[in-house]
């Protein structure tokens, strides 16, 4: 039964750092499945290719801070010291009331909290890299960062790496065709 006033529901990635949720959820936005992105706020500086209300809204901590206090978001956590990341209620309910899915490129901890919140409306999928030791190359490749930010990601990580099991599907991605075309069709089954 489908009526115009049915909310959408919500897709969760989360994953450690470089693990490739970016990339699957950017693959499951270019199909057509009625899906929007539920974009972020963080009070970090952008990178230099990221648009603000794009990839992220951009705040400064101050902003940050008062819209935690003002109870503006569904999850956020302070990562690192002075960096923010969190999920406007606002964005997710504007999207759900034009009837459609919400999904969310989001941390191990953020992703549990919108589960947790939504329940079976959403659904948790964990993107696993094939290894730490993978992981560690494919961000030492990547480095835009230092070698201390780069192991701080590592050590965020491992910790990560320990509450997969708490999400409702786990994806192996060790090879991204294969974990694209199994977060497609795991999407499409829930969709309907």
């Amino acid at each position: 039964m489908h009526h115009k006033d049915q909310k959408g529901k919500l897709l969760i990635f989360s994953a450690p750092s470089g693990a490739g949720k970016t990339t699957i959820v950017r693959h499951l936005l270019s199909l057509d499945l009625n899906i929007e992105f539920s974009v972020s706020v963080t009070s970090r500086e952008p990178r230099h290719n990221e648009k603000n209300g794009k990839d992220y809204y951009f705040l400064s901590e101050k902003e940050f801070i008062e819209k935690i206090q003002n109870k503006e978001f569904l999850e956020w956590e302070e990562v690192y010291k002075g960096i923010y990341y969190g999920t406007l209620i606002s964005e997710v309910e504007n999207i759900r009331s034009k009837g459609k899915h919400v999904i969310f490129d989001v941390d191990v901890a953020g992703g549990l909290n919108i589960k947790n919140y939504y329940g079976n409306e959403a659904l948790a999928v964990f993107i696993q890299p094939p290894s730490v030791e993978e992981l560690k190359k494919r961000l030492i490749n990547r480095s835009t960062e230092s070698r201390d930010k780069i192991n701080m990601r590592i050590e965020k990580a491992e910790s990560e790496l320990a509450f997969a099991n708490r999400f409702d599907v786990i994806i192996v991605n060790d090879n991204l065709q294969k974990a694209l075309s199994e977060s497609e069709k795991l999407i499409q089954k829930f969709l309907q």
